[in-house]
């Protein structure tokens, strides 16, 4: 397009003087990012976006007068007397209210407010003639807080705040009504507003239309200081933003104050991380800005375009750290769709402009990284940081039952799903009809792990909690578990899924989720010592009871043994004293002493059984003499297999006897391939089953009540595990519900978890769908 052709956008960009001038909050120092220093702006020269973007000129008493505009530009400028109430204006909404006063001994003067379709004002009263003390100009950033019954609690009236550009008024009224009425009215004429567009916003635009015209495009860079990068401090975002703070919010407790501030101080950052020996700290401060503010992530993406084009020194250490934090930042979010196109647009531009440097590889990384992104939970770790500005992968380890471990590369995109694949492979384990999946836990809690969740967002948890807990013995983990029992009997006997199985077998039995006698049990414990140790010997360090019995079963022998024995008698002091206050003194000695002393036999009887039980498991132990493993880990699970419930993951409930929740009874909640049962603690037959098919809906009705429904019953319990339930339960009947092929199933049939625990399903599962329920195609 010839030069001549953008002729128009001259007139369009002399806007942006006042855009500018009216949009910072500082207008002297910003107009060095709105102007070229070396550059003026001349009469002959008509070229595309040939902007100097200057200020108008003020004098000592304040701004610039409408005289001096352009007269093109003045009807863009509304200028209001300081005079009477004008009887033709707009009036929207008038009335007395009250406005908080800041200093003195008055803290709420009353006013005449009138609303119009431009501003907010205030007069002395409500006569023809009378003066005018305050204005606010309403436009798209202005924003309104509405009423809240703590500051009704704590004034007695109720306050509506509206923030404008310079100033904010808050408003107060004893009427609840009149409140909501006035924060309603100034909210409509705030929405009528065009957007405020700032000249960054603009020049995008500019660039996204003429992005073929490489002449044009080369013009805008270079007549528009605004877009490269310099060595001067910002004083107002490139972005506009709603005018207020964030104390209304939640943000607050974390000490920021406005978007438009935060966004000045996050650019400060970036300019400190030329100097900063370790760039990691300060990345990490910027991608938790943004987590916490989003409307902050365009701003930080326009910053570091803007920062990474036109650098004075490429390739150098000082000018790559903005590329390494961009490269976390396209890891960590999106941006929105005009910046992202503005962003691509920026790599390919230095990708073409520096090709074989750094520059050129990290657009290359960046872009990559922006096709796989969906969004963090939690901000990248330090070690994630340190290997995405070499541009390099994580290795993530993973852990399967019999204590081995996998290590794996993952990047900042892959997902659980991804990781569950690639153990399959690792272990051979692709042609399994079992459903297996990723575990996060430690000693004492363990949950599955939905398969679109992101790795890395995991692993910066269990770091999180490293750094709160450096010492402690229970560290966090993955694990690759199995997931769905839905084949146990013809695993291959010299598989390692047997393993997985007898693990996995072992750790119910320990939990008490694998109801059986007690001789079952002790043979189990048996089993158990053969396969650690082999043959018995008495230099083989023996394990732990709690690592091969239930400790609750002990537990429950020596306190009932406690209860029963007979207690000595407590003999009273040889010199005692009387009175009420010596009587109550000893008789709260002497409860003390006997809740001692009934601890003490406790813990010894709990020795006394615990001895006795290990020597019953040893003496079984003996009998297994020249058993190899795998016959061990067969043995084991035949005994297993005698619980028909076997392969049920169980969940402690409290079961409703009625709807009305007028009784209830602590179960066991098991969820298996074909149905979910109902049992008594401890004991292997189920109360009621119900198939799959019979399930007409289930879900959660409320943040702890589950709810399954039949063609004529309800069952309803409360636990604290609902989402993994859920998840658990939409995986069965999804397995159930695949079409059978005559073949074992292939690599590229693997089950997915779908959204991650903290998620209920969101795919329909069964039929007739109640509240948070899923329905079925039968």
């Amino acid at each position: 397009m010839p030069l001549q052709g953008f002729c128009s956008f001259i007139c369009c960009r002399h806007g942006f003087t006042l855009l500018g001038w009216d949009y910072g909050e500082k207008e002297e120092e910003e107009s060095f990012e709105l102007r070229s220093k070396q550059e003026k702006p001349t009469c002959n020269v008509r070229g595309p976006l040939d902007i100097s973007l200057t200020q108008p000129v003020r004098n000592a008493s304040g701004p610039s007068s409408l005289s001096e505009i352009p007269e093109e530009m003045r009807s863009l400028i509304i200028e209001k007397s300081k005079g009477a109430i004008e009887e033709d204006a707009e009036i929207v909404v008038k009335g007395w209210l009250y406005r908080e006063v800041h200093g003195g001994w008055i803290k709420m003067r009353r006013h005449w407010f009138v609303l119009t379709q431009d501003s907010l004002d205030f007069y002395t009263s409500n006569e023809k003639n009378a003066r005018r003390l305050g204005s606010l100009v309403l436009t798209s950033l202005c924003s309104v807080i509405w009423p809240d019954k703590q500051s009704y609690k704590e004034t007695g009236n109720w306050s509506i705040t509206v923030y404008g550009r310079k100033h904010s008024y808050r408003l107060y009224t004893k009427h609840f009504n009149k409140a909501v009425h006035w924060a309603c009215a100034i909210q409509k004429v705030v929405d009528s507003k065009a957007p405020v567009e700032t000249p960054t916003q603009l020049l995008i635009r500019d660039i996204q239309e003429n992005k073929c015209n490489a002449e044009a495009v080369e013009h805008i860079y270079n007549h528009n200081p605004i877009l490269k990068h310099t060595e001067r401090p910002l004083y107002s975002s490139l972005l506009p933003f709603p005018y207020g703070s964030l104390e209304h919010t939640v943000h607050s407790a974390k000490g920021y104050t406005t978007l438009r501030d935060e966004a000045v101080k996050i650019f400060n950052s970036l300019q400190q991380l030329e100097s900063a020996q370790d760039p990691v700290p300060l990345i990490q401060g910027v991608l938790q800005t943004c987590l916490d503010l989003r409307p902050l992530r365009d701003e930080v993406y326009c910053q570091l375009v803007k920062q990474t084009s036109g650098t004075p020194s490429p390739d150098t250490l000082a000018q790559l750290r903005y590329w390494q934090l961009l490269s976390c930042m396209s890891c960590t979010f999106l941006p929105s769709l005009s910046v992202l196109k503005y962003l691509h647009f920026h790599l390919k531009r230095v990708q073409s402009q520096y090709p074989d440097t750094e520059m050129d590889n990290y657009s290359a990384f960046i872009s990559e990284a922006l096709g796989k992104t969906k969004g963090r939970e939690c901000v990248p770790s330090w070690e994630e940081i340190r290997i995405l500005i070499n541009r390099q992968e994580m290795i993530c380890s993973v852990h399967y039952p019999g204590q081995g471990c996998c290590k794996l590369p993952i990047s900042s995109h892959t997902t659980a799903d991804e990781v569950v694949k690639k153990m399959k492979e690792r272990l051979g384990l692709q042609l399994s009809r079992n459903i297996f999946a990723l575990f996060e836990g430690n000693t004492y809690k363990e949950q599955a792990v939905g398969g679109s969740t992101i790795v890395a967002d995991i692993l910066t948890r269990f770091e999180n909690l490293a750094a709160r807990e450096p010492e402690s013995e229970h560290q966090w983990k993955l694990c690759f578990k199995l997931y769905c029992f839905l084949d146990t009997d013809s695993v291959p006997k010299d598989s390692i899924e047997v393993t997985f199985l007898f693990e996995q077998s072992h750790a119910m039995v320990i939990q008490g989720h694998l109801p059986a006698s007690e001789e079952d049990l002790q043979l189990l414990a048996a089993l158990r010592l053969q396969s650690l140790n082999g043959d018995f010997s008495t230099h083989t360090p023996s394990s732990r009871l709690e690592e091969l019995f239930p400790s609750h079963i002990i537990e429950a022998r020596a306190l009932a043994s406690a209860r029963t024995a007979p207690a000595k008698p407590v003999r009273c002091p040889a010199s005692f004293l009387t009175g009420a206050l010596h009587a109550g003194l000893w008789n709260h000695t002497t409860m003390h002493k006997l809740k001692a002393e009934e601890c003490l036999r406790f813990q010894c009887r709990l020795k006394e059984e615990g001895a006795a039980m290990m020597a019953s498991i040893v003496e079984r132990w003996k009998t297994l003499q020249g058993l190899a493993r795998e016959d061990v880990m067969a043995a084991y699970l035949s005994v297993a297999k005698r619980w028909p419930g076997f392969g049920s993951t169980l969940y402690e409930i409290d079961f409703y006897i009625s709807t009305t929740g007028s009784f209830s009874q602590r179960l066991w909640l098991g969820v298996a391939a074909t149905s979910v049962s109902l049992y008594r603690q401890g004991e292997p037959e189920p109360l009621e089953s119900i198939r799959y098919g019979l399930i007409s809906s289930y879900g959660a009705s409320d943040s702890t009540t589950f709810k399954i429904t039949t063609g004529d019953q309800e069952f309803i319990f409360e636990t604290s595990k609902l989402n993994e339930i859920t998840q658990l339960m939409t995986a069965y009947i999804t397995s159930t519900r695949r079409p059978q092929r005559p073949s074992l199933r292939t690599e590229s049939e693997s089950f997915s978890l779908g959204p991650p625990v903290q998620e209920l399903p969101s795919h329909p599962v069964l039929k007739h769908s109640h509240t948070h329920g899923h329905s079925n195609g039968t």
